[in-house]
């Protein structure tokens, strides 16, 4: 397995390109802010055909140029249903800073701007793009839509699941109670072998995660005392 990934733009939001080999088709995983030149350096470095852009969630630092990526190389995105309305309106629904700053910050170019072809991505749905069988797992609480794709030996993550840490939930669409039972369901099973590929940040492991990260010991340790994690 061929993964490529660098941080972009001003949130370091990482984006990841993989493939089964040089020379092959290739996913693109949240194409952020300033993305766009890094695939197009792996793409031709690797002399890959990208087959789709997938999304782990729908905000603006992994989302904005999504638009241009799609269009030039005639790709679908994908994206939780959940999620798919934060894509008619990038700049709208983000309220990390004002819109007229962020608008300014496109450069005059098609960022920002709703996608063409858009896919709708379902909890537990398999899928085989690029020859590359991928799992998706809905885990909300950052955003209603967010999940994870997870392949035999990575995870990746988006803003489900750091390096020592979670993503935040007091954005809107963000629920805590959501984010600690995505935590217990989704995340804490997997397989410690699991390479974890963030949305921000360096990459870790389930094994590294589970043994050190507050938010899991903290599930880890309800479970051996038999509290339910969510408080409900």
């Amino acid at each position: 397995m061929l993964i490529g990934g660098f941080p972009a733009g001003s949130w370091g939001t990482n984006c990841y390109v993989l493939a089964n080999a040089p020379g092959e088709p290739c996913l693109i995983v949240d194409p952020g802010q300033d993305s766009i030149d890094g695939v197009h350096d792996l793409v031709r470095e690797h002399r890959l055909l990208p087959a789709a852009v997938l999304l782990t969630h729908g905000h603006i630092d992994h989302v904005w140029s999504v638009a241009p990526l799609t269009d030039e190389f005639e790709v679908p995105a994908l994206i939780h249903a959940a999620d798919r309305y934060r894509l008619a309106d990038i700049a709208g629904s983000s309220v990390m800073m004002a819109r007229e700053k962020l608008m300014a910050m496109t450069k005059n170019s098609l960022e920002l701007t709703e996608p063409s072809d858009v896919l709708l991505l379902e909890d537990q749905q398999r899928l085989d793009l690029a020859g590359i069988p991928l799992v998706v797992k809905h885990a909300p609480g950052h955003t209603e839509g967010s999940v994870v794709f997870e392949l035999d030996e990575v995870m990746f993550s988006g803003d489900v699941l750091f390096a020592g840490s979670i993503g935040r939930t007091d954005l809107p669409g963000g629920d805590h109670a959501a984010m600690i039972e995505s935590l217990r369901r989704v995340i804490l099973p997997a397989s410690d072998h699991l390479v974890v590929l963030p949305g921000h940040g360096p990459q870790t492991t389930i094994a590294a995660e589970r043994a050190a990260n507050p938010y899991l010991r903290q599930l880890v340790d309800d479970v051996e005392v038999g509290r339910n994690p969510t408080g409900m």
